[in-house]
């Protein structure tokens, strides 16, 4: 048996390249593939479950008809993607997971997350995350209309590349006692996240034995993939 995850694939109309390797990705999964896991920032932005684009709706549409075939697919929001709502997830037949799940990797309680929390450092996005995240912010955004939440993804990504690339690269990393913190709060020994775009298998001492922390790669060079395996072998495969 296999579980697999995904994450940071940043979906948009106007790269249909990754789309399509995501197409791929699905089609080519191994017929003993227990269940998908799609840890945030699928989509480059979502301004709400009403924007059903032609684009959307067939990313939409190939979600459906792989949890119809009998794949369970799991999501959770990233930062770009916060606003996907039960319409979605009826549509797609998707299951929604909270910021920190532990999933069990075949009797390795492991903990699956999108990252950007663990990114304390980042002080300016945090507090953006914390405003943006609430009930109240979400119910303002879909008051506007479609062409109005359009325009306010665009300034905020805008907002968000200015920052990136004026931010110091370790600010943006994850925080390493964030990690041990999270970790020690669900018992876990095994984590994996994406959100940083800096794939790499981290191994440090936790609780007086090996912990593991692995990072998913973005989707934009290729497609990335870690596929977890009933007899504990961990396989990263690239998706061209």
């Amino acid at each position: 048996m296999i579980k697999a995850f995904i994450s940071d694939l940043h979906l948009e109309e106007k790269r249909p390249d990754i789309a399509d390797l995501f197409t791929q990705f699905l089609g080519n999964l191994p017929a003993t593939t227990q269940s998908l896991y799609i840890l945030g920032d699928f989509f480059e932005k979502w301004i709400g479950d009403d924007d059903l684009t032609p684009f959307n709706k067939m990313i939409m549409d190939t979600l459906k008809k792989a949890t119809q075939s009998g794949l369970p697919i799991y999501f959770m929001h990233g930062n770009r993607d916060f606003l996907i709502g039960k319409k979605f997830l009826k549509m797609t037949g998707c299951t929604l997971l909270p910021d920190e799940h532990v999933v069990d990797l075949f009797g390795t309680p492991t903990l699956v997350m999108h990252g950007d929390t663990l990114c304390t450092q980042d002080v300016k996005y945090q507090k953006f995350r914390k405003k943006s995240r609430s009930w109240l912010f979400k119910k303002w955004v879909m008051l506007y209309s479609l062409e109005k939440r359009r325009a306010i993804a665009e300034r905020y990504r805008e907002a968000s590349k200015a920052h990136t690339s004026t931010t110091a690269e370790y600010i943006m990393d994850v925080t390493a006692s964030e990690v041990v913190r999270v970790m020690q709060k669900h018992g876990v020994q095994h984590m994996i996240h994406g959100h940083t775009h800096r794939p790499f298998v981290h191994q440090f001492e936790l609780n007086g034995a090996t912990a593991t922390r692995t990072v998913l790669g973005p989707w934009h060079e290729h497609g990335n993939a870690l596929l977890c395996k009933e007899n504990g072998k961990r396989e990263t495969i690239i998706i061209r």
